[in-house]
Order: structure tokens, then C-alpha cells, then sequence
């Protein structure tokens, strides 16, 4: 469906302003008209990773006059395979100034704020209220809920998108106009059973796939033209190479956009989405040691079973000497446990901890009393005891 501009356009454009944008200018569905009105956009990116790198880049050379960038991270050599935005001389930098130097290179007639922390339920409403239209790139869903729920309460427009390994997808929520994120997805997924792009990988130009779409929505929105992705999400398989479209209809039962909502204020999203199952934290409890505590079982000869519960191409970048490979989901579908020791302890880790700390609550299920897991996992280790390993 066809929507009004969100924005009224600027006064003017400079005749240097003239001469940059002049393609955009000659397209009768933007003009001049499209053109002072992005010019005159306040558009807010929320991270400037993956996606955000892509949509950044594009927005400033579209001519938004000004653009939010809400990040906390520094830049890591494990971005530079998607993140263009930013470069080797880079690492270790705020990538929020990283970015703006960027957009700055690419346009310096835009206008860039930056936001340098992690965007929360204290500080979201206040950030997102200096903005016209949001872009979200976030790769959580605790923030993913967040951003929705403060864009419907301030009834602001925001583009999504999502990706993972070869997939990807987009659309626009908006609630006066169609459905919120929660329409789409009323609740999280179970702790633990989707995995991050940090954890499953991702195709580094399928962020730009994904990012280009955003921004397309996002010119389409703020200048009136076409028909945005309301009310439709738009799927890409990139082995595939196909697009397809899913229609997505608002919720009259929707927690927070629908008839009778019940969320009025926000929440707190950790809880919500459960980045750790209660079960895994209770495994957890006590039953956590160290990468330095598990290096001196090695020292000792301690009767030990180290069991890395990550993806064999994960494994294959990095493992901790003697760890026997034995991906999670074969503890949760049951059959590694006849494989295991019984005159053995069993020290489980991960990337990070979290899949091991799943890991762990089935063991002790299962009646694995004594098992741990390795807090921080093989990054946890590489940083302690092998500095010399890659990390990913």
C-alpha cells in the first residue's frame, strides 16, 4: 500500500547538493521534491555491524540529511569479512566514530549523531524520539523486542532486518499503518535454540543484500514513493538466489499494537527473551569453572572428559587441546549420552558458555551430578592461556 511522505521536504538544495544527487533528481518518482525531503530525514541506525554498515553507507550517498548511529563495540578483525564500513586501520576503535568518519568520506553534507551505548529500556525513548524513521540491524532478540516496542509506543516507523549463514529477511513495521515485529512474532524463541550469526556464521554480502533492501525502504518511506514493505516480509534465499514475499497481518491480539494491549511500557527484554534458559542457569550454578582451573585438570592428569559442544567448522578454528567434538544437538536429541564416560568428569564448553550451560542441564538430567561447563568458553580460554590462537 501507497503511505503519505513521512517527512516534509527541506527548503532548498545547494548547487553542490544539485550536482551530487543529480541521478536521484532525474528519476520523476524522487526529484527534487524526494530529494529536499530526504535531505531534511532524521533516520536513526540501531548498530553499525553487519547491517548497519551497508545501510549507513547508502543512506548518507542517498543524501539523509541526518543520521543517528546508536553502537557500544569496537571494531574486531572477525567484522572486517562483513562490516565494510570499516577498515583494517580500524581495529580496536569505537566503531560508532569509525562509522561516522565513513559517512562522512562518502557525504560530507550529512549530519551524523552519535549514540556511544548500548541502547536499553533507560535510554531508548529518549534516543529514538530525535528520529523520523529507525533502521534496525540489531542481531539479538532482546534488542529486536526493545526497538519494536519503543517504536510502536512512539508510534515511529522502523525498517528490519534480519540474517543468518544464506538467509535473510526484511520488512517495515509500522502500527498505525500494519503489523508491529510482534504480530509477526508474538514470542521469542526458547533460549539457546536459534543460533547467533557469532555462533552459526553469516555470508558476509548478504548483509549488503539485506542492508541495500532497508535503505530502499527506508528512501521509500521518507519520500512517499512506491509501495514499502508494510504488512509484507520479504525472504531472500541467497543459495537459492530467490526472493519470495509472506503477507503478514496486523494482530488484533498483539501485546502491544493490538486492541487491547498489554504491554503499555516497556519490559525488561532480558528476562522476556531468556538469553539463558532457567534450567541452564540453574545447571550452571556452582557447577562453572574457569579456562585457568580447567588448565591446571590438564597439568594435573585429573580424570577429565573435555567435550566441546560447538559446530565442527568451529572447531576446526580454534579447540582446546584434548576437547572431544560432540555438537550440542545431539545431546538434546540423546544420543551422545551412552557415549559418555562414566569414570570420567565431564568439562563441557563452547564458544562462550552458553550452549555448554545447555549442554549442562541436560547432563544433570540426566544424572551427570558432577559435570561442569567452562565459563567463557574457548574464547574464554584462547584469551587466558593460548593468546597465540585465532579467535572467531
Amino acid at each position: 500500500m501507497s503511505l503519505p511522505p513521512l517527512v516534509e521536504p527541506a527548503s532548498e538544495l545547494t548547487v553542490d547538493e544539485v550536482r551530487r544527487y543529480s541521478r536521484h533528481l532525474i528519476i520523476p518518482d524522487v526529484g527534487m521534491d524526494g530529494q529536499k525531503r530526504l535531505k531534511n530525514a532524521k533516520v536513526l541506525c540501531v548498530g553499525a555491524g553487519g547491517l548497519g554498515s551497508p545501510a549507513l553507507m547508502y543512506l548518507a550517498a542517498a543524501g539523509v540529511g541526518t543520521l543517528g548511529i546508536v553502537e557500544f563495540d569496537e571494531v574486531d578483525e572477525s567484522n572486517l569479512q562483513r562490516q565494510i564500513i570499516h577498515s583494517q586501520a580500524d581495529i580496536g576503535r569505537s566503531k560508532a566514530e569509525s562509522a561516522r568518519d565513513s559517512v562522512l568520506g562518502i557525504n560530507p553534507y550529512v549530519n551524523v549523531i552519535l549514540h556511544e551505548e548500548r541502547l536499553e529500556a533507560e535510554n531508548v525513548m529518549d534516543i529514538f524520539s530525535q528520529y523520523d524513521l529507525i533502521v534496525d540491524g540489531t542481531d539479538n532478540f532482546a534488542t529486536r523486542y526493545l526497538v519494536n516496542d519503543a517504536a510502536v509506543l512512539l508510534n515511529k516507523p522502523y525498517v528490519w532486518g534480519s540474517i543468518y549463514r544464506f538467509d535473510g529477511q526484511a520488512s517495515v513495521f509500522w502500527s498505525e499503518h500494519g503489523p508491529c515485529y510482534r504480530c509477526l512474532y508474538p514470542e521469542p524463541p526458547p533460549p539457546g535454540m536459534v543460533p547467533s550469526c557469532a555462533e552459526g556464521g553469516v555470508l558476509g554480502v548478504l548483509c549488503a543484500s539485506i542492508g541495500s533492501i532497508q535503505v530502499t525502504e527506508a528512501i521509500k518511506v521518507l519520500t512517499g514513493t512506491g509501495e514499502p514493505l508494510v504488512g509484507r516480509l520479504m525472504i531472500y534465499d541467497a543459495l537459492e538466489m530467490q526472493y519470495r514475499q509472506v503477507k503478514v497481518r496486523k494482530d488484533p491480539n498483539c501485546a502491544v499494537c493490538g486492541e487491547n494491549p498489554t504491554v503499555t511500557e516497556l519490559i525488561d527484554y532480558e528476562a522476556f527473551c531468556g538469553v539463558v534458559s532457567e534450567e541452564a542457569q540453574e545447571a550452571a550454578a556452582g557447577s562453572t569453572i574457569t579456562p585457568k582451573q580447567l588448565k591446571e585438570w590438564i597439568d594435573n592428569d585429573e580424570k577429565i572428559e573435555i567435550i566441546d559442544v560447538r559446530e565442527i567448522n568451529e572447531y576446526e578454528i580454534v579447540s582446546i587441546p584434548g576437547a572431544k567434538l560432540i555438537p550440542k544437538n545431539e545431546f538434546l536429541m540423546g544420543t551422545a549420552l551412552e557415549t559418555l564416560p562414566q569414570d570420567k568428569k565431564i568439562v563441557l564448553h563452547c564458544k562462550t558458555g552458553v550452549r555448554s550451560a545447555e549442554v549442562l542441564a541436560v547432563l544433570k538430567s540426566a544424572g551427570f551430578a558432577d559435570a561442569v561447563h567452562v565459563g567463557g568458553g574457548v574464547i574464554g580460554w584462547v584469551n587466558q592461556i593460548e593468546p597465540e590462537k585465532p579467535v572467531y
